[in-house]
């Protein structure tokens, strides 16, 4: 067993260090942001949409439009009533949610 370890303790040591980082690896990817659909009703915006969810996503309201017009394809903040936008949350805060008006 010692002349085992002499022989291959880098090995072992790389072997439990990579283990241990993609433990952690994918303990951290099951906290990022996941998403959820909203249905847009009449009068929303998506700037109401950012302050309806502001406790639960980790951007700014500015970052937080901006990122809902990238994914989902839409110009100049226009948004029609029946949308259905993917938004992002944080993953432990999430539920199935349709909003109405900017109520919760």
């Amino acid at each position: 067993m010692k002349k085992l370890w002499e022989n291959y303790s880098y090995a072992l040591v790389l072997l439990a260090v990579s283990l241990i980082f993609s433990f952690v690896a994918k303990a951290q990817l099951n906290n990022e942001d996941a998403y959820i659909t909203v249905t847009i009703e009449e009068g929303q915006s998506l700037w109401e949409i950012a302050e309806v969810f502001a406790s639960e996503h980790n951007f700014t309201e500015n970052e937080f439009v901006s990122w809902v017009e990238k994914e989902n394809g839409i110009i100049g903040e226009m948004v029609f009533p029946g949308d259905e936008l993917v938004i992002p949350v944080v993953a432990e805060q999430m539920e199935p949610t349709q909003i109405a008006g900017a109520e919760r």
